[in-house]
């Protein structure tokens, strides 16, 4: 007895379109036509066909299967592959999990990147810009080293945090002078912070380019100023230490 192509994909529980794209694909035989013109399938097309489902639901891409050949060949390369994929799959999804999880303790903006979680609400909108496009050029652990020194600056930055465009430029001069000792402590205790971006995956100019131009964009024009002050006080300090 033969089957229609919709007998045929009933009983692999498929569609017909499906059974169609296999055949464009060269996944499934044509089968021959009967007189009247209609496909006339087998038991052989029902087995490839639900070994084809089979290996789908699995996850294994079309494009695998046809290199993987018929159900008597040993397709343990491809399925290797595929559990690796799926391995990487679920580490990501278990991260994922632990971040949503942290977010949801903290009522923190998603937005933000991991790790900064719990401060997430006390920040300001230029802060949080800021450590998206951190987060775009840092490394992992140039991100969790900039979390531990932060929490360490916070008082100064929120006072520079709060600085008025229209500062007098002995304000400026003020807070230039009230943070560098800050910075210089920083370095010290912290020597890649005074070379931020060269472990950075994008590359230090890119890197160096886009913070830059955040800075510019975010800060106003009195922020700049200090900015501008303060990597002076820093310069007549000399180079920075050797990074340990």
């Amino acid at each position: 007895m033969a089957w229609s192509t919709r007998q045929l994909a009933e009983l692999a529980d498929t569609t017909v379109k499906a059974v169609r794209h296999y055949h464009e694909i060269g996944l499934l035989d044509v089968p021959e036509r009967a007189s009247n013109g209609y496909k006339q399938y087998g038991v052989s097309h029902l087995v490839r066909l639900v070994q084809i489902k089979r290996l789908s639901d699995l996850g294994v891409p079309l494009a695998q299967i046809a290199a993987m050949g018929r159900a008597d060949e040993e397709p343990d390369e491809a399925i290797r592959v595929l559990d690796a994929e799926l391995e990487a799959t679920i580490e990501r999804l278990t991260r994922i999990r632990a971040e949503l999880a942290v977010i949801l303790r903290h009522r923190a903006s998603p937005e933000v990147p991991p790790g900064f979680a719990p401060v997430s609400r006390s920040l300001s909108e230029t802060r949080r810009s800021l450590l998206m496009v951190y987060s775009a050029v840092f490394s992992e652990e140039g991100m969790e080293r900039l979390r531990r020194m932060a929490a360490e600056q916070e008082e100064i930055d929120d006072e520079f945090e709060r600085l008025p465009a229209d500062a007098d430029e002995a304000a400026i001069g003020l807070l230039a002078e009230r943070m560098a000792p800050v910075v210089r402590a920083a370095r010290e205790e912290h020597p890649w912070s005074a070379d931020p971006t060269a472990d950075s995956p994008r590359g230090a100019k890119l890197a160096e380019s886009a913070i830059a131009q955040a800075v510019a964009e975010l800060y106003n024009p009195a922020q700049i100023r200090v900015l501008q002050r303060l990597n002076g006080l820093l310069a007549a300090d000399g180079p920075p230490p050797p990074s340990r």
